[in-house]
């Protein structure tokens, strides 16, 4: 590995090879600024561009002092490969190293804010195995998959409002739900996780004239991680016939640090074949699978206060994935809709085939007959208050740089009305 003048621990999720951007700025104050994260620091990348680093990229002067990465986003490829090329050379001259020593912070000293600002966010339902999983649950005299699963990446419009940063505490939501058979509101007694990867729109489209799958490359900047808290039971009650509104609008938690498909390039890998064949718009001949590890842990309230570690629930992969987000992208422009930089698709929950690689709570407790066991002697068949999520992913390591998404967490307190 190229020598660079900032340490990085062995097997850090921030290499010289990931190089992830995120939005935050100093705790002890100062401008909410673009950062790029490496190894246990980050670097100020508005104060990289004021000094002139990115002078021969083309990137417009000022674009990481605007509070989200957006800007940078729309630039297109040539400047995201031009601005990135740049870095790895100023993280491995020495130098920098005195020039630059005040951009460099403590990335645990940072407040992160959300990496981008959002304007549309649609939720997929991607994973065979998950939509395996709760079709055999909720209709298990039926196939499990509806008809139209394998021809097209079934998704659905989520609020762009309720997106929140890493961190941020969950309030339990409140609903209408079956209670003994009648619609009674009260807050949701069946408050779950959805492991998710979000894909990124760097390159907006223009209305009438959608692109295909081929052309995701053109627009797509990279991932993320999400967690899209779901309320069952409200969920249970509204779905039919228009599908999930208030069960899942409440809160979607996103990581702080955007991972480019750049970095991301090494560990594409060939999806799983489509069977039937899919529709011409949806095919590309461009491996969109992307490779990563993705685990779900969980820390109970006497698990905090006793010092015990979070608990991972569940260990899972994201190369098997049915949908690719080239072919998510390509479906939202189908009919002629329009993405903007910034637009925001989730994976839907990522779930394996075996018990322990699901990545949600109604399928790893069966929706409530195989509660999981927590180091503290209680069980979860979903959540308390006071428990807190985190998930965490990356692809690579064992030998091979790890290019880490990081993590996203968020703690459940409880509903205002009790």
């Amino acid at each position: 590995a190229e020598r660079t003048w900032i340490p990085v621990p062995p097997d850090s999720p921030f290499p010289l090879e990931n190089l992830p951007f995120g939005i935050g700025c100093r705790a002890a104050g100062g401008p909410t600024v673009a950062w790029v994260a490496f190894g246990d620091h980050a670097v100020d990348l508005d104060r990289l561009d004021a000094d002139g680093v990115f002078a021969s990229t083309g990137l417009r002067r000022g674009t990481f002092a605007t509070g989200r990465l957006n800007d940078h986003l729309a630039a297109g490829p040539e400047v995201w490969s031009a601005v990135r090329a740049r870095l790895l050379d100023v993280l491995t001259d020495p130098r920098s190293a005195d020039a630059l020593a005040d951009a460099v912070s403590r990335r645990d000293e940072l407040q992160m804010a959300l990496p981008v600002e959002t304007l549309d966010y649609v939720d997929f339902y991607s994973s065979l195995h998950h939509a395996t999983n709760l079709g055999r649950l909720f209709r298990p005299d039926a196939d499990p998959l509806l008809p139209n699963w394998r021809h097209l990446p079934v998704g659905y419009h989520g609020r762009a409002g309720t997106l929140v940063p890493d961190g941020t505490d969950i309030v339990r939501p409140g609903g209408l739900r079956l209670v003994d058979g009648a619609p009674l509101f009260g807050p949701s007694r069946r408050l779950d996780i959805e492991l998710e990867v979000g894909t990124v729109v760097g390159v907006g489209t223009a209305p009438g004239h959608p692109p295909v799958a081929a052309d995701a490359s053109d627009h797509l900047y990279g991932m993320c991680l999400v967690n899209d808290w779901s309320a069952r039971d409200i969920q249970a009650f509204e779905y039919q016939p228009l599908g999930p509104f208030l069960g899942k609008s409440f809160a979607t938690s996103v990581s702080p640090w955007l991972v480019s498909f750049e970095a991301l390039a090494p560990h594409r890998v060939e999806a799983p074949v489509q069977d039937p064949p899919v529709a011409g718009y949806l095919r590309t001949d461009e491996p969109w699978a992307i490779d990563l590890h993705l685990e779900v842990l969980v820390e109970s309230a006497v698990m905090r206060e006793a010092g015990i570690a979070p608990h991972v629930v569940s260990r899972t992969g994201f190369a098997d994935m049915y949908w690719t987000p080239a072919q998510q992208f390509a479906h939202v422009v189908a009919n002629g809709a329009t993405t903007r930089t910034g637009d925001l698709f989730a994976s839907g929950t990522v779930s394996g085939p075996e018990p322990g690689t699901e990545g949600s709570f109604i399928e790893l407790a069966r929706a409530g007959e195989r509660p999981i066991d927590l180091p503290d002697g209680t069980t979860r068949t979903f959540l308390d208050d006071g428990d807190r999520v985190i998930l965490r992913g990356w692809a690579g390591g064992d030998g091979t740089p790890r290019i880490g998404l990081g993590e996203v967490s968020g703690t459940i307190v409880p509903s205002p009305g009790g």
